[in-house]
């Protein structure tokens, strides 16, 4: 070995050696890991000067959707960009593939039961091809979420599919709504997105 690098080579250690420690940084958190991952979120298009009818529709679909987009966030990793219009010429709610839910004028249809629905359908619940492929029969085919279905309600459960819905827990009346369904309903659609859909 060279004697000038030796020296080199010793003296850049020990200055190292002698330079105060660098911190190494720690291991994300969960919460840290939580905050890395995807998630989904929504906005509200409002008119600049709502009549009273607007402004108590964007109060209640406010309230819904950030019930339903928190339980999204809370049990899954899922991503998406939504975009969230009240339009009084929708006789219920609906949503799409391409991330916009609309809620008619029916009050009784801004509730987190809807919006958790309607969210299915922007993640693709009855709007992609991988809900055809997998849920055009009838049947839920995907091993995922016809594991956790058998978790939920025994061996023999399956999920049935069709009109561009699920059940059980597919929410798709209001009288289906609990805590657990809804809970349930989010695991489901989760595991229908590692399925394939």
């Amino acid at each position: 070995m060279n004697p000038r690098r030796g020296a080199v080579a010793a003296a850049l250690a020990a200055l190292l050696l002698a330079a105060p420690a660098v911190a190494q940084a720690a291991p994300p958190s969960t919460a840290q890991e939580r905050i890395a991952a995807a998630t989904i979120t929504w906005t509200l298009e409002r008119a600049s000067n709502p009549t009273a009818d607007q402004q108590s529709a964007y109060t209640q679909i406010t309230s819904a959707m950030n019930a339903a987009v928190n339980r999204y966030n809370n049990l899954t990793d899922l991503g998406k960009s939504i975009t969230v219009r009240y339009d009084p010429s929708v006789p219920t709610a609906d949503g799409n593939l391409n991330g916009t839910i609309r809620f008619g004028s029916n009050r009784s249809y801004m509730t987190e039961r809807t919006a958790l629905h309607e969210i299915a359908h922007t993640i693709g619940v009855g709007t992609s091809a991988g809900w055809s492929r997998l849920g055009g029969t009838g049947t839920w085919t995907g091993t995922q979420a016809t594991a956790l279905v058998r978790q939920f309600d025994g061996s023999s459960a399956k999920l049935s599919t069709g009109g561009g819905h699920f059940w059980p827990y597919g929410l798709n009346y209001e009288n289906e709504f609990s805590s657990t369904a809804a809970d349930r309903h989010v695991r489901i659609v989760d595991a229908m997105v590692r399925d394939g859909l």
